[in-house]
């Protein structure tokens, strides 16, 4: 009986390595069909997901409820299973550079919990050469288990899109990847389980990792591109929303808008790719030029706000701001990485402090990553300015007469900074406001 048919007849158990916004959805979803244990270094966490609370918000507190993970904070535990997937995130250093700490800190737990057999799978995105080149030698090392002989290697992209309810684990197609045809066979049988898309077996482990960076850099080369646009086209004095909706009539121009480019994946993918090109002895050059334009945006919607207060003849220096919004991308509570941080800090250069208003975000994560409170829409009074960061639901409900209210009723104008350009230009006309959008 191979190892695929062992998961199945529930004689052997998977495990999962990393519960957060994507190891929790794989993990719930394979427990549907298959004995999981789900493991994770953040005990707070593991004590939450025992207690039918979901703190990513991704499958939501009944599913974790309802769920027959077993959760556990005891690396131990992975010594009871024989199909490992690791799925822990993958940032960047300060200076740009990949951290490859939480991989490499997962395939030390790993290799010291290893059993003769087990085929272990990393999700984390990573550079083309990690999975073998450097988690392998780790898992050898601390298991004294060689791979090839006593144990197998696999490489599985996520593409889980956070707080997207409609592209889930099991309707994006999912590409496999094993270090020999037998362990490819029983990774994508595994995977068959949970994807209802179905699966693509890559050709090689490099192969699929490569696939996945590259994902993310096409997107952000395209939002840079689209972040470009929106600059020249303000400095014409030219609406660029209406330019893309009038450009987007053609049958294949691509639907891209520009905007804040956060979060774990797209803003910090690329830099993965440059750094292993360079290895090789390549410069990046599109890639680098449009992580560029997309890391200074939060400081060019910072400066466009000042302006419009410096235009309305609104004292600069201690302006009460709000910006609603704080999460890297809408309706999704995962504040890292956010690129409206960049906003908050290029406010203060100025001597403002804004007020942030979140719903949807993990205020404790806020307060952890970046010292910010939080404040509720209750206490947003006499402002003298709104930015619109994040297009979560609850704003989008917003009507003109509610932004409205926000307003400090001395100022003639109201100065509006819509980025995403959620609402109609045509509802916020001058002189009552003055609105401005990326």
């Amino acid at each position: 009986m191979d190892l695929y048919e062992r998961l199945v007849n529930r004689q052997d158990k998977l495990a999962l390595v990393g519960l957060g916004y994507v190891g929790m959805p794989i993990a719930v979803a394979f427990a549907k069909k298959i004995d999981v244990i789900g493991f994770d270094f953040n005990k707070e966490k593991i004590e939450k997901y025992k207690k039918g609370i979901d703190p990513t918000n991704e499958v939501g507190d009944e599913a974790v409820k309802e769920t027959t993970v077993e959760f556990t904070a005891d690396p131990a535990r992975l010594r009871d299973a024989r199909f490992i997937i690791v799925a822990v995130p993958t940032p960047v250093n300060s200076d740009h550079t990949p951290d490859l700490t939480p991989v490499e800190g997962a395939s030390r737990f790993v290799g010291q919990n290893l059993q003769k057999g087990t085929v272990v799978v990393f999700e984390s995105t990573v550079y083309p050469g990690v999975t073998e080149e450097i988690c392998v030698p780790i898992i050898e090392k601390e298991s004294g288990l060689k791979c090839g002989r006593d144990w197998k290697i696999g490489y599985s992209p996520e593409r889980i899109n956070p707080g997207d309810k409609v592209h889930r684990l099991n309707t994006i197609k999912k590409i496999v990847s094993g270090m020999d045809e037998e362990t490819l066979d029983t990774v994508a049988k595994v995977y068959e389980l949970v994807v209802d898309a179905g699966v693509h077996r890559a050709e090689s482990i490099q192969v699929a990792e490569a696939a996945k960076v590259i994902e993310n850099s096409q997107r952000d080369i395209n939002i840079a591109f689209m972040n470009e646009l929106s600059i020249i086209f303000h400095k014409m004095g030219i609406d660029t929303k209406s330019v893309l909706e009038a450009a987007g009539t053609k049958w294949n121009f691509l639907n891209f808008r520009p905007g804040l480019v956060g979060g774990h994946c797209i803003g910090i993918d690329p830099y993965y790719l440059t750094y292993r090109a360079e290895q090789f002895g390549y410069h990046s050059q599109i890639i680098l030029s449009g992580r560029r334009i997309n890391d200074d945006m939060g400081k060019y919607c910072a400066e466009q706000l000042v302006k419009l207060l410096i235009r309305n003849d609104i004292p600069v220096r201690n302006a009460k701001v709000v910006i609603l919004g704080f999460t890297f991308k809408e309706n999704c509570p995962d504040t890292r990485n956010t690129k409206v941080f960049d906003i908050v800090k290029e406010l203060r250069e100025y001597g403002i402090e804004p007020m942030i208003v979140d719903p949807e975000g993990d205020a404790e994560e806020a307060k952890k990553l970046y010292g910010v409170q939080f404040h509720d829409l209750s206490e947003v009074k006499n402002m003298d300015a709104v930015l619109m960061a994040v297009k979560h639901k609850e704003f989008e409900k917003f009507t003109p007469a509610d932004i409205a209210s926000f307003y400090n009723p001395k100022y003639r104008t109201k100065v509006f900074s819509d980025l995403k350009g959620v609402f109609h230009k045509k509802d916020f006309q001058k002189p009552e406001w003055d609105y401005w959008r990326l």
